[in-house]
């Protein structure tokens, strides 16, 4: 059978020689999982590049639907690449869902205006009122 000591490992009173780092991984783990979350928190969607305007206002809502128009003229809803028809169908299942969601428009500053205007008639003829066009800031 085994014999239990009742005896300290610790030297009485003496100094620690080593430093205790569970207090410092701790910390940095926290930072680390901050960084990913506020990292990972933007509008997912297609690379455009934007044209730029002087001011700007954040549209961004929690059922924010975004349609983005790439430099080639193909749109995608919510990262997603769809046709007009499609766009409308979505956004009409939408619509009967949530009639007052808001919609932003994401063109490419090279994107021909015509498949903006396009766009942007398709949710006049839906009846949607809140829709925003994303610009850049100039820099």
């Amino acid at each position: 059978m085994a014999s239990v000591s009742t005896q300290d490992d610790d030297d009485g009173g003496a100094p620690v020689d080593g430093i205790n780092i569970t207090p410092l991984v701790d910390v940095l783990m926290v930072v680390l999982v901050m960084f990913i979350l506020t990292a990972t928190a933007q509008i997912a969607g297609i690379q455009v590049n934007l044209p730029k305007a002087s001011s700007s206002v954040s549209l961004s809502q929690p059922k924010t639907k975004a349609i983005s128009i790439n430099q080639a003229g193909q749109v995608f809803l919510d990262a997603y690449p769809v046709t007009m028809p499609e766009l409308e169908e979505r956004l009409r299942t939408e619509k009967a869902l949530n009639p007052n969601f808001p919609v932003i428009v994401r063109g490419d500053s090279v994107v021909q205006y015509s498949k903006v205007i396009d766009v942007l008639d398709l949710l006049r003829r839906l009846d949607l009122s809140q829709v925003g066009l994303v610009t850049g800031k100039p820099t």
